[in-house]
């Protein structure tokens, strides 16, 4: 009874993380900025997307600020929330203390920042047209993995820097993100992170996202 008590709350957990952060996501700042200030719609112009750098060329600096900011704080939220609604795992009695053992796991915030970028990407109150995810991305990396996140802003940095492409150094930061989660994994705890799907199914949306840009 205890056991399926637990897997009820589980269930009800990663449902909550799934949900919320999607309907956060969906949120497009970038959308509500132009349709709201501008009586516009942001997908109409330039490369169709309701990003920063859209909004950028197409509005100015102070649209993209207001943009960049919305959607680094509904990422924020969302995957704080996750931390919150999931970070615990039963694992059982301590043979020697007798004691109920449990561990800090990062799984619901792992589902919660796959599905505020799904929110972004497929926003349900616009069509399911929104965003490539880029912003949402980062902040959820940076928040789920903060060494990995500094290793990815700085390949970024550097291929901008080079190239003058943003979406080039996204691109490649974001494939690089499975890999490299998986190598420091392997490094500080001698094994495989189960999570590196949940940041292969990112990189995949991403890259669809940019597909684009790379033709």
């Amino acid at each position: 009874e205890g056991t399926l008590g637990a897997t009820a709350v589980t269930i009800g957990g990663v449902l909550l993380c799934m949900i919320v952060p999607y309907l956060l996501g969906s949120f497009n700042f970038g959308l509500i900025i132009s349709q709201k200030k501008y009586n516009d719609d942001i997908r109409s112009h330039g490369s169709g997307n309701a990003g920063t750098t859209n909004m950028l060329r197409t509005y100015g600096k102070k649209a993209a600020v207001l943009t960049l900011l919305g959607d680094m704080m509904k990422a924020f939220v969302a995957v704080g929330l996750g931390y919150l609604i999931l970070n615990l795992n039963y694992q059982g009695i301590d043979p020697v203390t007798e004691e109920t053992v449990w561990i800090r796991d990062s799984a619901g915030a792992a589902i919660a920042g796959l599905f505020v970028m799904l929110g972004h990407m497929f926003p349900c109150f616009y069509k399911f047209k929104g965003g490539k995810g880029v912003v949402t991305t980062a902040v959820a990396i940076l928040m789920c993995d903060p060494f990995v996140f500094l290793i990815l802003i700085t390949i970024f940095v550097i291929i901008v820097a080079f190239t003058k492409y943003i979406s080039l150094g996204s691109v490649i930061c974001v494939m690089l993100y499975p890999i490299l989660l998986d190598r420091f994994s392997r490094i500080f705890n001698g094994q495989p992170t189960p999570y590196a799907i949940f940041a292969i199914v990112v990189a995949i949306l991403v890259v669809f996202k940019h597909w684009t840009n790379i033709k």
